[in-house]
């Protein structure tokens, strides 16, 4: 760890042909947040490997609203799986889509 920035959790999560890794961290500040890392093995033409990873970044004064957004989530995925009758262009939500807004932010204080 580099100028008091420490991994505090970490739980790898294998789930059919990706392993997620769940990482609890501290900035510089101590200030705490989540990293969810989704990790693939991937195979080029000659057979030779690397993994393909995407990392998300989760910062304290969002975990309610990811914890909130992603139960919904799943519940609705519940929900229409428990009735089977779904079409994809029903359930996207005009306003919802019009309210995702991208951030500008900082990772200055995080570890890679």
């Amino acid at each position: 760890m580099s100028e008091g920035r420490e991994d505090l959790y970490s739980n790898a999560v294998r789930a059919g042909k990706r392993t997620y890794f769940f990482d609890v961290k501290s900035t510089r500040g101590n200030d705490l947040y989540l990293t969810i890392t989704e990790s693939k093995r991937r195979y080029a033409d000659d057979g030779n490997f690397h993994y393909e990873k995407h990392k998300l970044f989760l910062y304290k004064e969002d975990f309610d609203k990811f914890s909130d957004g992603l139960n919904a989530a799943v519940a609705k995925i519940e929900e229409l799986r428990a009735t089977g009758n779904y079409d994809t262009e029903e359930y996207v939500d005009a306003h919802d889509v019009e309210n995702h807004k991208h951030a500008d932010i900082s990772f200055d204080d995080l570890e890679d």
